[in-house]
């Protein structure tokens, strides 16, 4: 019950609900929302988002642990216990392999002689060579440098997988599932459309009086308007008497006349000329719409959009053609998630969701289509990147803790290497097999010629033991010669 004071710029400590006051906050930490929402009295705030502009007072409804972000990093934690284990074919094998070999050189070099007079310098030297060819290093190596190989190969492309597991697994993924804003789009808002109502003003001189009015703000909406006149070279004008209404927009004075930027009506007696319907349409296309206007008439409308990642759409066609499912979730509404979903060939669709929501929806996702992988990279994808069978984090724009949970971190913020990861674990596997089928083939190929005599132990030592080796190894270098598909 304990009153805090949260200013602008502030990160809301605890979790609550608003008192006195109101103001934008960046939920982008807990929602993956890209535009801040507007918060009044009566509404609830969480604890790790951040106060865009606004003043006002909340009373603490939640201990810290029992916080949402707390219970993102409880569920984190539950989700890695639920991680399955397992143990390669090799490891198997190998576990029994040497004892087996040990038993067999040693019946070798007894029995005849014991049992049909042979000499036994012959059968202890044959047993001699079958010892050195039954070696195991060409085996044993054939998993591990391999992976290294595959390791070291997607560093050098700007991916970073965190053990061979995640390799081997990539390959068995049947379902890739996305978050949003800031890995299917930049996470960062960009001016869209201006549609010029008013024949007094042209769209140039739009920008400059939204612009201006804009440019003393933090707000993301501000930014990417003011973004929008720098490029294109166009000057800010001089404001008085400047006004910023929480949630609702900012006026201000150009030249003595009473401008404003906003969601709504700012100024006392204007009126909005548009219907709901044209509102409505905007709000379709997943736009946000920002009204400009003075005392007498409106403007303007300008509208700002999270912009979709330019390669968004290669990259969800890739993974389609190669029979993998797509999945985005999102605490996007639903008007803007199905809008980013059909530009970019997304399959399938959930909207408002909070992170507890993904990780539920995530275990009815994987028993529909069997392994999934999830890219995120906010907090709020960290439950589900931990719980995946590969979590893929989003690196220069991801979290910490998305990172430190994710099993695979795309280190140059570039989804477009999820269609090279899978051709990565699949050429991967493919050289694995061979350098064990290689290993086995050759290994029996040579038992069976040094007990018949036919080659000496030197020929075991430079083909059956060293030169196999040497020959895996320069096989799995073949996997660092994975090219990216979209390039």
């Amino acid at each position: 019950g304990d009153i805090v004071i949260v200013k602008p710029g502030d990160k809301v400590p605890l979790d609550g609900n608003v008192i006195p006051g109101s103001s934008s906050i960046n939920q982008a930490s807990i929602t993956g929302e890209s535009v801040p929402v507007h918060k009044e009295v009566g509404d609830e705030v969480f604890s790790g988002t951040v106060n865009e502009d606004g003043y006002f007072e909340m009373v603490v409804t939640k201990k810290a642990k029992d916080s949402v972000i707390s219970k993102i990093v409880t569920l984190v934690k539950r989700s890695q216990l639920n991680r399955s284990e397992t143990e390669s074919l090799v490891e198997k094998v190998a576990k029994y392999y040497t004892p087996v070999m040990m038993v067999a050189a040693l019946c070798v070099a007894l029995i005849p002689p014991a049992l049909f007079g042979q000499p036994l310098v012959d059968w202890v030297y044959k047993a001699l060579s079958l010892l050195v060819i039954s070696c195991p290093c060409a085996f044993l190596i054939s998993t591990p440098v391999g992976m290294v190989s595959a390791i070291t190969s997607a560093t050098r492309n700007g991916v970073l997988i965190k053990g061979s597991t995640y390799v081997e697994e990539m390959r068995d993924i049947k379902a890739v599932i996305f978050d949003k804003t800031g890995t299917l789009t930049e996470g960062e808002l960009e001016l869209s459309e201006i549609e010029v109502l008013s024949d007094s003003v042209s769209e140039d001189e739009v920008v400059k009086i939204a612009a201006s009015l804009e440019h003393g703000s933090s707000h993301p909406i501000a930014r990417a308007i003011v973004n929008y006149a720098t490029m294109k070279d166009i000057d800010f004008e001089e404001i008085a008497d400047f006004k910023n209404v929480p949630g609702k927009g900012v006026v201000g004075l150009i030249g003595g006349d009473q401008y404003y930027a906003a969601n709504e009506s700012l100024i006392e007696g204007s009126e909005f000329e548009i219907s709901h319907d044209d509102v409505n349409k905007y709000s379709a296309e997943g736009k946000t719409v920002i009204f400009i206007g003075n005392s007498d008439e409106l403007l303007a409308i300008i509208t700002v959009s999270d912009k979709i990642r330019d390669n968004a759409a290669e990259v969800i066609a890739d993974l389609n053609r190669q029979g993998v499912e797509t999945v985005m979730l999102t605490g996007d509404n639903k008007l803007a998630a199905h809008n980013v979903a059909n530009q970019i060939g997304i399959k399938y669709v959930y909207s408002n969701l909070m992170p507890e929501d993904k990780l539920n929806l995530l275990d009815t996702i994987r028993n529909k289509f069997g392994n999934v992988a999830m890219v995120g990279d906010g907090i709020n994808d960290a439950p589900a990147l931990a719980r995946s069978n590969i979590g893929i984090a989003m690196g220069a724009a991801g979290s910490d803790v998305a990172i430190e949970t994710a099993d695979v971190a795309l280190m140059q913020d570039d989804i477009s290497k999820l269609p090279y990861l899978f051709s990565l674990s699949r050429k991967t596997m493919g050289i694995i097999k061979q350098n064990i089928s290689v290993a086995i083939a050759v290994k029996l190929l040579c038992v069976v010629l040094a007990i018949m005599g036919i080659i000496t132990l030197m020929m075991s030592v430079g083909f059956g033991d060293l030169g196999l080796t040497l020959l895996v190894i320069l096989n799995s270098f073949r996997i660092g010669m994975v090219k990216d598909p979209l390039f």
